[in-house]
């Protein structure tokens, strides 16, 4: 069933479909994308890839360079961003679009603020402005409604995301316009301060946990562990996310990846549980089948200002919908993601109930066994003992 359909990666600084370029999935060479908010350059690797571009190669040498290779990573959403003071904008709307209101001050060549986190020019000791540790997220949402098209055993897997790979997440997947969100400081498997490396051999982007030498002090200074399991696990507690600003001005590379999502055949394989995803998107679990392609959707956003930095869409299309030269047919375009909650995202397609048997406590059951040894705890500061 994996075969009728490709993948497609956008991405762009909103949700509007518009403002997205087609990303080169597994070429070393970033997409640079830009906008009143922030400047970012993207690398996104996917393992045995089958998509558009239809030059695209089938794989990245990020796959075959440690720790990728070990833990046999699928797919990679590496950037290095550089957040923009908003204040000197006028008002910015939660599209990450800026607003024609307000004069402000300017900024320099490039909208670096202070630059790389320097102080400002006297050597005067101001404190960083930025988005705190509290406030930027990473994550998924959804531009309709999806709690009538979660598979059984839905719920077991998102128990199992929350125990084993991110006990930061939090959302509603089941609400009117679903999400689920984690602390970027928690989320990201790597966060660099400072630019990282561009490494044609290593697939690209390339960012070591970790930071140039500036950003290591700048990191002790905040009591940022360096080893990532140990960041991923200190940045639960809300001091530590409190303690943390993502300046304004200064470069962060980060990187998220795991083995858990297969894009080449189209499934979620958790610990003790594999979900085939493409069951419940063609086949069995469709009536109406109107709606041919189908989204996964990572944000990049502000908590606080809904302010959105980066959006990563990864789309379906059947493999009749795409002309020969790699462009989607109209009934494709047509069928691409909006802004959540917007009339034009009403779902246009509908679930039989599937009766499938589904053993909740035999998944756990497994799930416990594959984890078997691994010291995980239950309060929020020790959660993470073993953030994977």
């Amino acid at each position: 069933m994996a075969d009728k359909y490709l993948i497609r990666v956008t991405a762009g600084p909103g949700y509007d479909p518009a403002s997205h370029v087609e990303v080169p999935v597994n070429s070393p060479t970033p997409v640079h994308i830009a906008s009143a908010l922030v400047e970012t350059d993207l690398c996104v690797r996917v393992h045995n890839y089958r998509g558009l571009p239809r030059s695209a190669p089938h794989d990245s040498p990020y796959f075959e360079s440690e720790p990728h290779r070990t833990n046999g990573d699928q797919y990679s959403i590496g950037f290095r961003f550089r957040l923009k003071d908003p204040g000197v904008l006028g008002s910015v709307s939660a599209s990450g679009e800026a607003g024609k209101g307000g004069e402000g001050k300017k900024q320099g060549e490039g909208d670096g603020g202070l630059g790389d986190g320097d102080d400002a020019e006297g050597g005067e000791d101001i404190t960083p402005a930025g988005v705190p540790g509290t406030d930027l997220q990473f994550g998924n949402d959804f531009d309709h409604a999806i709690r009538d098209r979660l598979p059984p055993g839905f719920g077991t897997a998102m128990n199992i995301v929350k125990w084993w790979i991110d006990p930061g997440l939090d959302g509603d997947p089941y609400a009117d316009v679903p999400y689920l969100y984690g602390p970027a400081l928690s989320s990201f498997n790597a966060v660099h301060v400072g630019e990282g490396e561009e490494d044609e051999e290593k697939g690209g982007l390339w960012f070591d946990e970790g930071g140039d030498e500036r950003g290591m002090g700048w990191r002790r200074e905040v009591g940022a562990p360096e080893d990532a399991k140990a960041r991923m696990k200190w940045a639960l507690k809300a001091g530590s996310k409190e303690a943390w600003t993502w300046e304004y001005g200064r470069s962060y590379g980060v990187d998220f990846f795991n083995p858990y999502v297969d894009f080449h055949e189209f499934a979620l394989r958790l610990p003790g549980f594999n979900l085939p995803i493409m069951k419940y998107w063609d086949g069995q679990g469709l009536r109406h089948h109107r709606k041919r392609s189908h989204h996964l959707r990572y944000v990049l956003r502000n908590r606080s200002t809904g302010q959105v930095y980066l959006v990563v869409v990864f789309s379906l299309h059947l493999a009749e919908d795409v002309n020969e030269d790699g462009t989607l047919k109209p009934s494709a375009l047509e069928a691409m993601p909006q802004v959540p909650g917007s009339k034009e995202s009403e779902p246009e397609l509908e679930l039989e109930p599937d009766e499938e048997d589904f053993n909740e406590e035999e998944a756990l059951g497994e799930a416990r066994r594959k984890l078997s040894g691994v010291d995980l705890n239950g309060a929020d500061e020790t959660k993470a003992d073993d953030v994977d």
